[in-house]
C-alpha cells in the first residue's frame, strides 16, 4: 500500500509541475526552469530536439541563462523520484555538453555548481519509486549519471587535432587523452541496461546517444594509439614507456568487453549495424612478448649507460626496490602463470631478432617487430628499420 501511495503521489507531483510550466509558458512567463520542466515531462515521449535548440539559443544571447540552467537542472534532478524525469534530465545535459565548445560559459557554470555540491552526478543519490522494477531503473540512471559526469570533465575530442610530433609534451598529452577515453569507454559499457530496462523505449533512445558517443571516442582512440605504438620504443624515460604499455595492455583487455557490448547493442537494435566501428582485438601473446621485450630493452640500455633506470626483474613475482636517489620502484607488468609451458624466451622467439653491430665491439642490440592491428602494419624498435610491411 505504501509503495502504491508513493507512486501515485510522485505522479501527481510531476504532472502538477508540468502543468504549471505549460500555463506559465502560455502566459508569456517562459524561462529556463519552465523549459527544463517541459523537456523532462514524466511521459513515454523521447526528449524533443526543440528544447535542446531553444536552450542553446538562450545560452548564446543571454549568458546568465547558463547559471539559471545549472541551478534549475540541479533542482529538477535532485527532487525527482521518477526515472523518466531523471533520464530526460541526464540526456538533456548530455546533448548540451556535446553541442557546447570546451571553453563555453555553460561548461564553466556547470563545473562551478559541481564543485560547490549543487549538482551531484557521481555519486548520484537518485532512487526510483515510479516503476515496477525500481532497482533496475535506479542502477541505469546512476550509471548514466556517472558517464555524464566524466563527459563534463573531459576534453572535447571532436575538435582536437591529431598528434604531429614526437616531443615529450606531445606524448604526455596523448597518454592523458587515451586514459580519459578508456575511462569513458568503461563508463559506456557500465550503462548496459539489465532486466526490464533493456527493452524500454526511452532507455533504448538514450542508449543510441550513449553508443554513438562511444563511436567517436573509439575512433579517436584508434588514431592516437597508433601514434603511441609507433613511438613506444623511442620513449625518453622508463616511466613514459611503462605508461604507454599500460594503455596498450588495457586496450587489449577493453577491446573484448567493447566487442561484446557492441554485439549486444546490435542484437537490441541500438543504432544501425553500419554505424559500428570495427573493434581491433590485440592478442594476449603479443602483450606478453612486448612486456618482456621492454624489460630486456631497458636492461641493455642500462648496461650501455645510455639511461639511468632500475635493473629489470623480467617477469619475476617480486618487485625490486632501488635506492632513495630519485629512482623508481619497478614491478612486473604481467605475471605469467606458473603452469605455462612456454617461457618468456619462447614467447619472444617469433618477435625478437638478435643482431650484432658490424665491425664494433659494442654489445648486441635487440630489434622487435610488433604488429599494430589498428593500421595493419609492423612497428620496429629500430628507428632505421623500415617497418611498413
Amino acid at each position: 500500500m505504501t509503495k502504491s501511495f508513493q507512486q501515485a503521489f510522485n505522479a501527481l507531483k510531476e504532472h502538477t509541475c508540468l502543468s504549471y510550466a505549460k500555463i506559465a509558458t502560455m502566459g508569456g512567463l517562459c524561462n529556463v526552469d519552465h523549459i527544463i520542466v517541459k523537456a523532462t515531462a514524466p511521459n513515454g515521449s523521447p526528449l524533443s530536439d526543440k528544447y535542446v535548440h531553444q536552450l542553446l539559443r538562450l545560452f548564446a544571447i543571454s549568458p546568465p541563462c547558463c547559471r539559471a540552467f545549472s541551478l534549475g537542472f540541479a533542482r529538477r534532478l535532485g527532487k525527482t523520484r521518477s526515472w523518466r524525469v531523471a533520464l530526460k534530465c541526464l540526456l538533456l545535459l548530455h546533448r548540451l555538453l556535446r553541442s557546447s565548445p570546451e571553453d563555453s560559459l555553460f561548461r564553466t557554470e556547470l563545473l562551478i555548481n559541481r564543485s560547490n555540491g549543487s549538482i551531484s552526478l557521481y555519486p548520484c543519490n537518485f532512487r526510483d519509486v515510479s516503476s515496477s522494477d525500481p532497482e533496475s531503473f535506479t542502477a541505469f540512471i546512476r550509471s548514466y549519471a556517472r558517464l555524464v559526469d566524466e563527459i563534463s570533465n573531459e576534453d572535447n575530442h571532436r575538435r582536437r587535432p591529431g598528434p604531429s610530433n614526437k616531443s615529450l609534451e606531445e606524448i604526455g598529452r596523448v597518454l592523458e587523452v587515451l586514459e580519459q577515453i578508456q575511462s569513458l569507454i568503461d563508463r559506456v559499457i557500465e550503462c548496459k541496461p539489465t532486466g526490464v530496462t533493456a527493452r524500454n523505449f526511452l532507455i533504448q533512445t538514450a542508449m543510441k546517444h550513449i553508443t554513438r558517443d562511444s563511436f567517436v571516442c573509439y575512433t579517436v582512440f584508434k588514431n592516437d594509439i597508433v601514434f603511441l605504438l609507433e613511438n613506444m620504443f623511442q620513449m625518453p624515460t622508463y616511466r613514459c614507456c611503462i605508461s604507454a604499455f599500460d594503455v596498450y595492455r588495457k586496450a587489449a583487455l577493453q577491446a573484448d568487453r567493447l566487442y561484446e557490448f557492441y554485439q549486444w547493442c546490435k542484437l537490441m537494435g541500438v543504432c544501425g549495424c553500419y554505424e559500428y566501428p570495427f573493434v581491433d582485438r590485440i592478442p594476449l601473446l603479443q602483450i606478453q612478448a612486448l612486456e618482456s621485450f621492454i624489460n630486456g630493452m631497458w636492461e641493455i640500455k642500462d648496461d650501455n649507460g645510455d639511461h639511468q633506470s632500475p635493473s629489470s626483474s623480467s617477469l619475476s613475482s617480486t618487485a625490486e626496490k632501488v635506492g632513495d636517489e630519485g629512482e623508481e620502484e619497478r614491478q612486473p607488468l604481467i605475471k605469467l602463470n606458473d603452469d605455462d609451458d612456454d617461457s618468456w624466451e619462447d614467447i619472444l622467439e617469433a618477435s625478437v631478432v638478435n643482431f650484432s653491430s658490424h665491425g664494433s665491439d659494442e654489445k648486441d642490440e635487440w630489434r622487435i617487430q610488433v604488429y599494430n592491428p589498428f593500421d595493419g602494419k609492423y612497428v620496429s624498435s629500430d628507428p632505421n628499420y623500415p617497418w611498413g610491411h
